[in-house]
């Protein structure tokens, strides 16, 4: 191993205007969230590979002499991802003794870490390694989750591989690489949503590498150099919802109602265009409210568009009326039918307004976290940076959940 020790972090994500409609080629306004995954390596001599997951209560170690058995005779180390490798892919599934049919949130993550693990150092001698993911965001919830990982273990596996170069200045206690590197990040990051989800957008592990604002469009991705950062509650309804079925339903509405359907996806369109220009002014010139209040209009005709799509919910409906009953603004993100929405905070809002809201939506059975959204991308951390800050916040919002192996 080049790096002994690699702490990195990478953000979740929120889609803050377009879903559905982007699958018909229209705009989408993809968002990175303050909330972030964090991911420690460090290498031992115990001849073991250990993961720590205490999010999900687990813990799995193998031994390097069994996981050699995984490797093929000849292997070249790579570093320029193509496509995954079936034949490796098949193998780790039978190592972990799981089928396709039967893949947890455990055993995806990890297959993601075998196979980046397995690609990155498999042409010389497999290293004995701890690695500890603990995160921020909830999974199965819309939010990017398994992006986030799957940036996080990229970022780690090539920086402790020594095919990335450390992001650390000297005294810097937080970096970030070039843009070349971050190529790099995000390639393997997006194997590893291909090993995950089978077919990804690549939206979710673009934003968790660059963070800030990505406008996605007809599969072109463009990051927006100008975008504020917007303070938002952001709320999940724990209602479980299958984005393949709703994706299809949409389809079905359009296929039946072409006439109407197909202008509700130009208005779609023109709001996160709209959107996208208000941000971009936010960025340049003085906010003012009238700012805010654009951006809360659109927020406002988007929920109901997706209302109309169908992929709305009673408990979303719940959420928008409870929020809206103090002067806020929400809609849904992501898939709908359940999952998450978002609720713009605007600056001058009263933090008695903030904690009386907060305290409905938990009343509702809802999870409920304030936080902000247009933040960093993928970034590396000192010792010290994670030592004095991030266990604290991450203890502070998950008490129960302790951080396995960390002294």
């Amino acid at each position: 191993m080049q790096v002994k020790e690699c702490m990195v972090s990478a953000p979740g994500k929120a889609i803050l205007h377009g879903e559905h409609a982007v699958v018909h080629g229209k705009v989408a306004l993809a968002v990175s969230l303050n909330m972030r995954t964090y991911l420690w390596l460090k290498s031992s001599s115990t001849g073991k590979v250990s993961v720590n997951l205490p999010n999900i209560d687990t813990f799995v170690c193998w031994d390097l002499s069994d996981m050699k058995r995984l490797l093929p005779a000849s292997n070249d180390k790579k570093k320029e991802v193509k496509v995954p490798d079936e034949g490796l892919l098949r193998r780790i599934h039978e190592f972990i003794c799981v089928t396709d049919g039967n893949l947890d949130t455990c055993s995806m993550a990890t297959i993601s870490f075998l196979y980046m693990y397995l690609s990155l150092f498999g042409s010389g001698d497999l290293p004995s390694m701890t690695v500890t993911v603990w995160s921020e965001l909830p999974t199965g919830a819309g939010l990017g989750s398994s992006a986030a990982l799957s940036v996080c273990l990229s970022a780690a596996l090539l920086c402790a591989s020594g095919a990335i170069p450390t992001a650390l200045k000297e005294r810097g206690n937080t970096g970030s690489w070039s843009q070349q590197h971050m190529e790099l990040i995000n390639s393997w990051a997006f194997q590893g949503e291909t090993i995950i989800h089978g077919d990804p957008s690549g939206v979710d592990n673009a934003v968790g590498t660059w963070g800030g604002m990505l406008r996605f469009s007809s599969g072109k991705m463009t990051p927006l150099s100008r975008a504020p950062s917007l303070r938002i509650l952001l709320t999940n309804t724990k209602v479980p919802r299958s984005t393949k079925a709703l994706v299809a339903g949409v389809k079905d509405k359009i296929d039946k109602f072409p006439s109407i359907m197909y202008p509700v996806l130009e208005s779609v369109d023109a709001i996160s265009c709209t959107c996208e220009k208000a941000l971009s002014e936010m960025s340049s010139e003085a906010v003012t409210g009238e700012h805010y209040d654009v951006l809360e209009e659109l927020i406002d005709m988007n929920q109901h568009q997706l209302n109309v799509m169908g992929v709305g919910h009673p408990a979303l409906d719940t959420l928008c009326r409870l929020t809206l009953a103090r002067g806020l603004h929400t809609k849904l993100t992501g898939a709908g039918g359940g999952g998450c929405g978002i609720t713009l905070l605007r600056p001058e809002t009263d933090r008695s307004v903030i904690q009386n809201t907060v305290q409905d939506l938990q009343g509702s059975g809802f999870d409920c976290w304030e936080t902000s959204v247009g933040g960093p991308g993928v970034q590396q951390h000192s010792a010290l940076s994670v030592k004095e800050g991030i266990f604290e916040r991450f203890n502070h919002m998950n008490p129960s959940v302790p951080i396995l192996g960390m002294s």
